[in-house]
């Protein structure tokens, strides 16, 4: 399990190649799953403190896209198979 933090664009003192995993937290936020879009984008699915699901979008360790607040994991990745994010 890696703590990882952002400054909101992309991910600090990590190199290039990291890869961020299930259980792992990212901005004090629990990883409940990823998803591998295509070659160069991922998304990061993140449970907040309040109970919603936040989805990061990642291109290598920079931030392209985020989204918060839906209301349970399937909404997120729903969305995010639905090119909604």
């Amino acid at each position: 399990m890696t703590n990882y933090i952002s400054d909101g664009k992309q991910l600090l003192n990590v190199e290039y190649d990291v890869i961020i995993e299930v259980g792992d937290t990212l901005d004090n936020m629990r990883v409940l799953s990823t998803n591998l879009k295509s070659q160069d984008e991922f998304g990061v699915f993140l449970l907040q403190s309040n109970g919603e699901v936040s989805c990061y979008v990642f291109d290598e360790i920079f931030i392209v896209g985020k989204v918060i607040g839906f209301e349970n994991l399937v909404d997120a990745v729903e969305a995010w198979k639905n090119d909604e994010i």
